[in-house]
């Protein structure tokens, strides 16, 4: 197990919390309504439910809207969302991958492949980078928690696999498999994470420029001003001064 600081990220956090703030909410109300439909509608015997109610709490979500979200799942004249995973190449060669939950497969599969071709992209078919990533835990908590030795331990006693920190907070790595168990460990030594989810982690990255860079940003942030679109993840690598230029 490694810690390691990411300045890149920094600058990609902030962008992605800024670019999705106002559509928040939204977002995470469809997952909670899909998951709520996908099994009970009790998030206490529904663990993706779980940890979709406990992502929307984190964010401040009032209770009303959680409810509401909850209650949507089981209306019967309820939207019915697809989860639908979209993979290709951002500027630069590099890989892209996006989860969208979308009532209209036609229209989410239009604005995502035009957000690539106008972004110096290409879409590709399912699978086409998927195999450069690993499906992983993360449970992410802020940098006021504590230091970054005292995340490492609690994360090494815990199970987890890996931790990133950074000036913005901590970011540990689990399993799949594991994340529920490991995230209850955590809990009991450094209290209540900010967000605890399953991702696409890159197995390796692809360096890129500022100039390239500023192009993928603006693909990334793009991206996820679509209502439908879920979450991005791409395995770009970006030196610390090109980061600050774009950043500035």
């Amino acid at each position: 197990m490694a810690g390691h600081s990411h300045a890149k990220n920094i600058m990609h956090r902030k962008g992605k919390s800024d670019a999705v703030r106002s559509k928040v909410f939204s977002k995470l109300a469809r997952e909670i309504t899909v998951a709520a439909k996908m099994g009970m509608p009790d998030p206490a015997f529904n663990a993706r439910l779980r940890l979709a109610v406990t992502n929307a709490r984190s964010q401040s979500m009032p209770k009303d809207n959680i409810d509401r979200a909850i209650k949507k799942a089981m209306g019967s004249d309820g939207e019915n969302y697809d989860e639908i995973r979209y993979e290709g190449y951002g500027p630069g060669g590099v890989a892209v991958i996006v989860e969208a939950l979308t009532d209209n497969r036609n229209r989410t599969a239009s604005n995502v492949r035009s957000y690539f071709s106008k972004n110096g992209g290409a879409l590709g078919e399912t699978g086409s980078v998927g195999f450069m990533f690993d499906r992983v835990g993360e449970v992410t908590y802020p940098a006021t928690v504590g230091s970054e030795d005292k995340v490492m331990e609690a994360a090494i006693e815990a199970g987890a696999d890996d931790v990133e920190s950074d000036e913005e907070g901590h970011y540990v790595y689990t399993s799949f498999e594991t994340m529920a168990e490991v995230a209850a460990a955590l809990e009991k030594v450094l209290g209540e994470a900010e967000s605890v989810k399953a991702i696409w982690r890159p197995q390796n990255q692809t360096p890129i420029d500022a100039d390239k860079g500023a192009t993928l940003m603006k693909l990334i942030a793009t991206l996820e001003e679509d209502d439908d679109v879920q979450n991005v993840y791409s395995n770009f690598d970006m030196s610390d001064e090109d980061a600050a230029k774009l950043a500035e």
